[in-house]
């Protein structure tokens, strides 16, 4: 909440210093135990716990309209991205605000910090008694999963009444790891749907692979990465790894009919020894494979021990690294409301800073639908996820075949996750093609299940269904997700900035100003229009399990379609008449 909407927490009195007032920071924030984890007592008051103090930053506002400036093809400032540096100049905190949280921090005998280059955070870390002296109310307890623990306090917390303006949340005491799978679903059951095509004039196939991703979307060999300096990047979390040894397996039995690398070339952070995740092993293949050819990082943040955030941890690595990958597809997410206001808001900010540098960071739309808010009495609502509602992210959701055995035209995923953010805003760049759906859509949920004036999603989609992987050297079919879509539109994106850098032009940078005004343009066979099929959404006698349905142009379930890789690269790729670099 920060200093908006914080209240006093006088009731802190008894743990603070002389009984001075504190203000609690995320009293909004929702304290579940996770199905699966249970709790294992208070932690002793020796123990070591790290804290990530997110400080408030300066000049959101010019930040926000340099975006505008810098992400709008019609724009004459359009891909002049800021450096790392420049960033910082731009957001850093105040020296005074700098000083005030130190010497709180020093006050505390707080001195094992670090902070990163944009100065916006700071990790500290300190035993667990220190820390419950310096944010009062808190309590740290272990909970366990299995062989897994986490350290977090189940109490809120506050800090003192001249700190709180300087500090936008504390991470490190509340928040679980969200779980993400993928998902696994048998053909057998679409076999009605495969009668009724049996006749169609269309390629057969047994699953979707790289070659049958080329050919819905219409890449050709040619279509790979040439620059050594261009690179792509995807991130993990929650133990998930992949295997080198999958990748080069998964390329050796899709990968012949066009060129590409069989490992990734970077990773930062922890890669674990353990079995590959089915989630990691995707990403990794099949933003390889799209985007083939091409430089790719993974960013391991597979920690879900002690105090860590892994997504927040990512977070940091980004606010720390001036080199980083163009484009980044992260199949991570979490229900808007459960994390706190402050949270979410200040994880937008994040997302700002990626758009300033030039990054197109694409998150998974997530694979409930529209999601369900189960109130007592029967008063539901949708439940939009996040990072997925974030106006600075561009959101990728889901589509499969409308026969799942032939490359034909593909149709609602009814797992793709789409709506409207209680937390956000429509921003500007959709407000129009949005407008239009909800003044032309036949049929719409009542309005008290989602807020029509709100940030909506996904921005567009790619099939997200019967993927097959390679995971622990094993070939498996039948993989099914926007985390599978996500990659795969990474890909093209990094395909395209390759083109772009080899004539001497900016990367794309944040993607949504120009994919909204494609139409506009004059590029409508850039993407796909998918128009059949609705997603899921509340089992109760006012939606029945249907959340919004595909139309039109856009939609809450696919976005804008999917993409038409030659016309996609027509439309954001080099001009014809751009010098070759």
């Amino acid at each position: 909440m920060g200093v908006r909407g914080r209240r006093w927490a006088l009731a802190l009195c008894a743990v603070a210093w002389s009984c001075a007032a504190a203000l609690l920071l995320e009293a909004d924030q929702p304290f579940r135990v996770p199905d699966g984890w249970s709790h294992a007592g208070r932690v002793p008051a020796d123990h070591s716990v790290e804290l990530t103090l997110a400080l408030r930053q300066r000049g959101i506002a010019r930040l926000h309209r340099l975006i505008r400036t810098v992400s709008d093809p019609g724009s004459p400032q359009y891909g002049r991205f800021l450096t790392l540096e420049e960033l910082r100049r731009l957001i850093q905190p105040s020296p005074g605000a700098v000083a005030a949280v130190e010497k709180w921090l020093r006050s505390s005998g707080v001195e094992e910090c670090r902070s990163v280059t944009t100065r916006d955070f700071l990790q500290c870390r300190m035993a667990a008694s220190v820390a419950e002296r310096l944010l009062p109310g808190a309590e740290f307890h272990r909970y366990a999963q299995g062989g897994r623990s986490v350290v977090r306090s189940p109490r809120p917390y506050g800090v003192p009444e001249d700190i709180a303006p300087h500090i936008d949340f504390v991470g490190g005491l509340h928040r679980f790891p969200a779980e993400r799978k993928v998902v696994s679903r048998a053909w057998a059951k679409k076999e009605a749907e495969w009668e009724r095509s049996k006749g169609a004039r269309a390629a057969f196939h047994l699953g979707v692979t790289p070659s049958i991703l080329r050919k819905r979307y219409n890449m050709t060999a040619e279509d790979v990465g040439q620059l050594a300096n261009n690179s792509q990047a995807c991130a993990q979390f929650l133990e998930q790894y992949f295997h080198q040894a999958d990748v080069a397996e998964f390329m050796e039995l899709f990968g012949s009919s066009f060129r590409h690398r069989s490992s990734v070339d970077r990773v930062v952070g922890p890669q674990g020894r353990g079995k590959a995740g089915l989630e990691a092993s995707l990403d990794v293949e099949y933003i390889m494979s799209t985007g083939a050819n091409i430089s790719t990082w993974v960013f391991s943040n597979a920690g879900r021990h002690e105090s860590q955030e892994p997504f927040l941890e990512w977070l940091l690595v980004l606010s720390n690294t001036s080199a980083v990958p163009w484009v980044h597809s992260v199949s991570y997410g979490d229900a808007e409301d459960s994390l706190s206001r402050a949270y979410v808001e200040r994880l937008n900010v994040e997302f700002m800073k990626a758009a300033a540098r030039g990054l197109t960071v694409l998150f998974a739309s997530g694979d409930d639908g529209s999601g369900c808010r189960r109130e007592p009495g029967g008063n539901h609502t949708f439940r939009p996820s996040f990072p997925a509602s974030s106006p600075y992210v561009t959101t990728v959701g889901g589509t499969s075949f409308r026969n799942p055995f032939l490359v034909t035209e593909e149709v609602t995923d009814y797992i793709s996750g789409g709506g409207f953010s209680n937390v956000f805003s429509m921003p500007d760049y959709q407000a129009a093609a949005v407008q239009q759906f909800l003044r032309s859509a036949p049929a719409l949920p009542p309005e008290s299940y989602f807020n029509r004036g709100g940030r909506a999603y996904p921005d567009l989609a790619a099939l997200s269904d019967n993927y097959w992987v390679v995971s622990n050297r094993v070939p498996l079919p039948w993989v099914s997700g926007t985390s599978a879509s996500t990659p795969v539109v990474a890909g093209m994106v990094a395909l395209i900035n390759d083109r772009r850098l080899r004539r001497g032009l900016a990367p794309l940078g944040f993607l949504n100003p120009a994919l909204y005004g494609l139409r506009r343009r004059g590029h409508r066979d850039a993407i796909y229009d998918v128009t059949r099929g609705c997603h899921v959404s509340c089992l109760d006698g006012a939606v029945q399990g249907r959340g919004f349905c595909a139309g039109p142009a856009w939609d809450p379930v696919t976005g804008w379609g999917t993409p038409n890789f030659p016309r996609l690269l027509e439309a954001l790729g080099p001009p014809p008449d751009a010098p070759h670099k």
